[in-house]
């Protein structure tokens, strides 16, 4: 079977899409008092972010960098973040 980096990157975002649409129905039907729809919505939240990482790789990046954004956008508001982007 074929490695999804060998399978391309439109497969590796197809399979982001699909998992970002799962985490998202994991949460909507999330209880704090229920703790398989918590492990459920972990379970899928575990899948996109291992799938993010799949496609940082097959484009040559690196969670280390995704981090190091993260860090430096830190105390900043998200609305001064990205107007800081915009030209």
């Amino acid at each position: 079977m074929a490695s999804l980096h060998e399978k391309g990157l439109n497969k590796i975002l197809e399979k982001v899409g699909e998992e970002a649409t799962e985490t998202i129905l994991a949460a909507k039907d999330c209880d704090a008092q229920n703790a398989s729809s918590q492990q459920a919505l972990i379970n899928e939240t575990a899948d996109l972010w291992f799938h993010t990482m799949v496609m940082l790789s097959h484009l040559d990046l690196t969670p280390q960098q995704v981090l190091a954004e993260l860090e430096d956008r830190f105390n900043i508001s998200g609305l001064d973040e990205k107007a800081s982007r915009q030209n």
